[in-house]
């Protein structure tokens, strides 16, 4: 990556969240963005741009490197992808708003390649999660060999969990899936989540979106083996598939509200060898257990199938599933609709991490911290007396 001038005309960043959320700045970051991410990289024009004057925000150097990455990346070169992906996934200030400026214009980008589609997404977002040793990157190997096999152009973004000690992660998916890291139509992308809840990273949205931009025409997610209430991906995809050992436990499990009502999909895995009783037990289970649970959708019914990452048996059958659902979807405009109402979803989410952020980082808070947090251990005061403190500190400075 080529170096960044460090005496560049920087963006004024955000110093307190009260100040961030004023129309005037709000206007002024939005036409900034759009201004550098139409104006400079090159594709076609948006009309909304056009009252919008030349913005020289970005160095010679900056707007050099965004329109390489840009070009690299719809041109399908996995290295471009990979590149972007980690300038998304960066925590520096002035990286991140060159990511926004890429991201911008990809998404411009997809909204044209939508528009010539009839307004019907290229791309088909599958989201993986189950318990620890469920078989999420056999399964995924398995079904990814089978789909590049057919013509399709599949990318993984495999989330890692991280050390909540050392803040390490073994990134251990891609060594799993030794055949399908090598095969040239697909594209695997390890992450840590870094602390994140939900089963996915930060960033694994905005990573979805890089990756449509690049061709890939299947993203799966496979998080990090999540329990009951951790479904962050089904936020973000349009096909929340759940993937379920077949000593899963009991069908009160899958009565229990959470994520097994966020399914879609039910898939009973390693159905082989001696496994293959409890596994048709545990089908016949969840397919009772999901009558009992109140239908997200009005087109569709989810459903309990096995399969078998070991002999490849009911892999077919499951993609079948898979493929019957995005028809069923797409005709009934659902899936559209679904992706709409996921982008909302997920600024609110950006917003509550970046409030966090600029809380913790406001100079009178860190100036009453320490002292909050001496009373406290103490108990000199209640937890929730000095969060009211800090918050009223915060908001009247």
């Amino acid at each position: 990556m080529p170096p960044i001038c460090n005496n560049m005309r920087r963006l004024p960043l955000l110093r307190h969240v009260s100040s961030m959320f004023t129309t005037r700045n709000l206007c002024c970051l939005h036409q900034r963005l759009l201004a550098r991410s139409f104006a400079i990289l090159p594709g076609p024009r948006c009309a909304s741009t056009a009252v919008i004057e030349h913005v020289q925000d970005l160095s010679g150097p900056e707007q050099r490197l965004l329109s390489r990455m840009y070009e690299g990346l719809i041109g399908g070169q996995r290295a471009s992808l990979a590149e972007s992906i980690t300038l998304v996934e960066t925590q520096h200030p002035r990286k991140k708003e060159l990511a926004q400026v890429l991201l911008q214009r990809v998404l411009a980008y997809r909204r044209e390649q939508e528009r010539s589609n009839g307004g019907r997404p290229l791309a088909f977002r599958v989201g993986l999660s189950g318990p620890p040793g469920a078989g999420k990157s056999s399964f995924i190997e398995v079904v990814g060999k089978m789909l590049t096999g057919r013509g399709h152009k599949l990318s993984v973004l495999a989330v890692d969990p991280s050390s909540c000690t050392t803040g390490g992660s073994l990134m251990g998916d891609k060594t799993r899936m030794t055949e399908l890291s090598r095969d040239m139509n697909a594209f695997i992308r390890p992450s840590p989540t870094s602390g994140t809840l939900g089963g996915v990273t930060r960033t694994t949205n905005e990573a979805i979106v890089l990756c449509e931009g690049a061709g890939y025409d299947i993203v799966l997610v496979e998080t990090v083996g999540v329990g009951q209430s951790e479904f962050a991906v089904a936020d973000m995809v349009d096909m929340f598939v759940l993937l379920i050992p077949p000593a899963g436990g009991d069908e009160l499990q899958g009565i229990k509200r959470g994520i097994i009502e966020r399914a879609d999909l039910v898939v009973v895995t390693k159905s082989d060898g001696d496994l293959m009783v409890p596994a048709r037990r545990i089908q016949a289970e969840y397919t009772s257990a999901l009558k009992l649970l109140r239908r997200q959708s009005k087109s569709w019914n989810p459903k309990v199938v096995r399969a078998s990452s070991y002999t490849n048996e009911g892999i077919p059958e499951v993609w079948a599933k898979m493929e019957s659902y995005r028809d069923t979807m797409l005709s009934s405009g659902e899936l559209q609709a679904r992706r709409r109402a996921q982008q909302k979803v997920w600024m609110w989410s950006l917003i509550q991490e970046n409030v966090l952020s600029h809380f913790q980082m406001h100079p009178a808070v860190r100036e009453a911290l320490p002292g909050l947090e001496e009373r406290v251990t103490r108990g000199a005061i209640s937890p929730g007396l000095a969060a009211d403190l800090l918050l009223k500190a915060f908001t009247t400075s």
